[in-house]
């Protein structure tokens, strides 16, 4: 399963008329607020909420009473609420005007008559909005709603308009929420203050840092907490599980003690994990709340999990400035995501795989700059706002050094801590740490598209007096113009290290020769992917997203299967191609030969045209008449278990396989397989199949290495040293 995005979609009436929240909408963890030193903000320019909160969960009801302390000398206010909810002033001297209605929101004018003194709002009404699907790839759907009250939770934020909205002010608040016996609430801020009573409970939040949103998350909580020397940790579980819940409070102390030493000093009194009655992967101020199926993933805590405790520096302890583009997703990702892969050594793997993943799902139709993400919407667009800002961090972080990267962060972060900050401000701060300009860097990979596709060429090794001369010429291949690189070139050499330097390319094609002290064999152009380009022939093997990332395709049943495999797998292609109008469901009986223009699913073990598959590659056999896969780990023959894979076509569509033999696994397998997309092979085990084996077929010889003798030998680069080591 990929991992959980803080992303939501946006309402449209939300990004129309609820100014600056447009863009945390669009994120999907609404930015947030602040607490500690640094705010730039004095607490009598802050409008403060108290508010009073019944919640009945039963009935989708909620009654509020918000005494609202405004700005001194402002008489004229304009805010938004739900619809539903008929506010009326019950204190204070004002006039509240309706100002007309728009989708599920009602924006209101709101008259001090004493600019100076407080206004008590009270209003109430249901707020039960279903949740709905969004489509991001084929077979990868979520689904978001604009704030749920229900017997199984409560989810409301600004998109919800559960409080007033003013328009572009940020807020602090206290809050206190009446709820049944056995409910707890959770807000940002420090809390719970929980106090049972005859009636039910009373939950109490306090935010006194300025906020975006005020966000309430209740439900029948299991609640857990450990202190560290940092913050509170806490889990928030619709199930009693005291193993699941320690799992994720020692997991929040390591990862509040890993950034705060790498960043600076946690924002927030705590960080909760809230699980989520449906599937959800939001990250929100000094929270995160996650769906039920993902908190139990046992990587998830050493996957997902610090890229939302991250969250809280990058995005929820320092603005984004939106409308000049969302750096806070790529910083995030390459300071969390792959940040642990790379104290593993597969620092090289997570960006060959953030490659391969804008190859197999971004077009050109769908390619944007980066100072025009907002938030992730679909696969193509998180593998440009993620994947793309990513490395844009890691080249830059290769160009200064990790020393003065570090140093670079922890000045970006310091100096705008609960302040908005986008592209410039980070342009500013690494320049100043590092005094140099960044102008044209930060210009060619913030409001560029496409990315630049490189050649080796001409390459030649020429004998010296002290050892060997290497010479040759990298082109850029692309149909746009050239992009100005500092390229990594590394030559392997007989019995030496082998031996690393960069090329600086400005052009569309450039010479280099260098001189080496032994017998060079081997030349290599950015072996550990350190560029944001095209993946050269031979770098990508054959994965599951080239197939999900596909506009059209084909899907081929078996006719040959049982009626209740043959049901299954025909509720699989119509689950994927729901929405997805360019791929289209036959079986293999109407089909004389598979096409050579677009990708195939080829579903079961019955499926006629299963000798396709292994035509190519002697990377794996398939036996269907004893329903045995042959992999590199060894032979798959179990009736229990679930296969998937992919094969390459030799310069054609990629075709993929699942098969089965029990139909009661295919429904699970139809939501799973999607979240895989980066592997080539795949083993899950049972009837509600869990993962057995993943893998990735091996690369062979890419085009950007070029032999200089014959029997080169093995050609192993040591991992890059990872960026904790500044920690050491």
């Amino acid at each position: 399963m990929n991992q959980p995005a803080s992303t939501r979609p946006a309402s449209p009436f939300v990004s129309r008329y609820m100014g600056r929240s447009t863009f945390f909408r669009l994120l999907g963890f609404l930015l947030l607020g602040v607490l500690g030193w640094g705010t730039p903000y004095a607490a009598a320019e802050i409008p403060h909420h108290a508010l009073r909160v019944t919640l009945e969960p039963d009935r989708g009801w909620i009654a509020v009473e918000d005494h609202l302390t405004l700005l001194p000398g402002q008489a004229d206010w304009t805010f938004s609420l739900h619809a539903d909810m008929a506010p009326r002033v019950i204190s204070g001297n004002a006039t509240l005007i309706a100002l007309g209605r728009q989708e599920h929101l009602e924006r209101y004018r709101l008259v001090l008559h004493e600019t100076s003194a407080p206004v008590t709002l009270s209003y109430a009404g249901k707020i039960h909005h279903e949740l709905d699907p969004v489509q991001e790839s084929l077979g990868r759907r979520r689904e978001w709603t604009q704030g749920i009250i229900s017997r199984e939770g409560v989810f409301l934020d600004a998109a919800s308009a559960w409080y007033p909205r003013l328009e572009d002010q940020l807020l602090t608040f206290e809050l206190t929420i009446a709820l049944p016996a056995g409910w707890l609430a959770v807000s940002q801020g420090a809390g719970p203050n929980a106090h049972p009573s005859e009636q039910g409970v009373s939950v109490r939040w306090r935010e006194a840092e300025p906020q975006d949103d005020i966000y309430l998350m209740a439900g029948a909580f299991r609640f857990y907490e450990q202190a560290t020397p940092i913050a509170s940790a806490q889990v928030y579980l619709r199930k009693h599980d005291e193993a699941l819940a320690n799992r994720y409070l020692e997991a929040t102390a390591r990862y509040l003690d890993l950034y705060t030493r790498l960043i600076g000093p946690y924002p927030y009194a705590k960080f909760a994990l809230v699980e989520n009655f449906w599937a959800t992967g939001y990250g929100m101020p000094s929270f995160t709340v996650l769906g039920s199926e993902v908190i139990r993933l046992p990587f998830i805590p050493l996957t997902s999990y610090p890229h939302e405790v991250l969250h809280n520096w990058w995005g929820n302890g320092v603005y984004v400035d939106y409308a000049a583009g969302n750096w806070s997703e790529g910083l995030t990702s390459y300071l969390a995501d792959h940040l642990l892969r790379e104290e593993t050594g597969q620092g090289a793997a997570y960006r060959r795989e953030t490659l391969q993943s804008y190859a197999s799902y971004v077009r050109a139709e769908q390619d944007f700059p980066l100072t025009a993400f907002r938030g992730r919407h679909t696969t193509a667009s998180q593998a440009v706002g993620y994947g793309r800002t990513l490395m844009l961090f890691h080249m830059l972080r290769r160009d200064l050094g990790d020393r003065v990267f570090v140093e670079g962060l922890r000045r970006f972060y310091r100096d705008n801590r609960f302040r908005t900050a986008g592209f410039a401000d980070l342009r500013r701060t690494f320049e100043s740490v590092s005094e140099r300009d960044l102008g044209a860097f930060f210009e060619q990979w913030t409001r560029r598209t496409g990315a630049p596709a490189l050649a080796i060429e001409a390459v030649s090794r020429t004998p010296t007096e002290t050892g060997y001369r290497v010479s040759g010429r990298i082109r850029q291949t692309q149909d746009t113009e050239p992009f100005v690189l500092r390229i990594p070139l590394v030559v392997q050499l007989k019995g030496r290290e082998p031996m690393e330097t960069q090329v600086d390319m400005r052009g569309r094609s450039t010479d280099f020769s260098l001189d080496v002290p032994d017998e060079p064999l081997r030349v290599a152009l950015d072996p550990r992917f350190d560029l944001f380009r095209v993946l050269a022939q031979g770098e990508s093997p054959p994965t599951l997203s080239s197939l999900f990332g596909a506009d059209r395709g084909l899907i081929l049943l078996p006719a040959a299967a049982s009626p209740a495999l043959r049901e299954a797998y025909h509720s699989l292609a119509q689950s994927w191609s729901r929405d997805a109008p360019g791929w289209r469901t036959t079986t293999d009986r109407e089909l004389a030969a598979l096409p050579k223009d677009q990708p195939v699913w080829l579903l079961g073990w019955e499926n006629r045209f299963l000798g396709e598959l292994t035509k190519r590659t002697p990377s794996f056999a398939l036996d269907p008449e004893r329903r045995a896969l042959d992999l590199p780990e060894g032979q798959f023959r179990d009736p229990e278990q679930s296969l998937a894979l992919v094969a390459d076509r030799s310069g054609l569509p990629p075709v993929g396989w699942i098969a089965t033999e029990a139909p009661e696994a295919v429904a699970s397998l139809a939501r799973k397989l999607p979240h895989y997309g980066k592997y080539g092979y795949l083993v899950f085990s049972g009837k509600a199949p869990e993962n057995r084996l993943k893998g990735q077929w091996p690369t062979t010889d890419s085009a950007l290495t070029v032999r200089l003798e014959g029997d080169a030998g093995p050609f192993e680069l040591k991992p890059e040293a990872p960026l904790v080591r500044v920690l050491d």
